[in-house]
């Protein structure tokens, strides 16, 4: 019910926008939460934006760099990555949080209930 897509490739500096579609779920009653698990360490959340109002949370280690937003009308949540270094390579997720019509969300991904199958992002010279 979630699919990810944009991933690829980049030199460090570069930018990529990840796009996150979902089918058979109104986007406007779930949070949703981009993570990624990068070779040997563990998943981390990344950022997440409310069902409404656009409330969102970036980690510090993407702050200033990444912008996570939505739109609704076209089920669709998006994370633009500029500045991407080394250490951003990973398998990005996006995730699905049931918090309807509230205008928080929480990056603990015990909360989420679907997940997509996630995006290669690689940052090499």
């Amino acid at each position: 019910q979630l699919v990810e897509s944009g991933g690829g490739s980049v030199q460090p500096g570069g930018s990529l926008r990840l796009s996150c579609v979902a089918s058979r779920l109104p986007l406007d009653h779930y949070a949703i939460g981009w993570f990624r698990q990068a070779p040997g360490k563990e998943r981390e959340g990344i950022s997440c934006i409310s069902s409404v109002d656009s409330v969102t949370y970036y980690v510090g280690s993407v702050r200033g760099r990444f912008t996570i937003s939505r739109d609704n009308a076209k089920n669709t949540v998006y994370l633009q990555m500029n500045d991407l270094k080394p250490d951003d390579t990973a398998i990005y997720y996006c995730a699905a949080d049931y918090l309807p019509l509230q205008g928080l969300c929480r990056m603990n991904e015990r909360n989420y209930i679907y997940w997509g199958q996630g995006a290669q992002v690689t940052v090499s010279s």
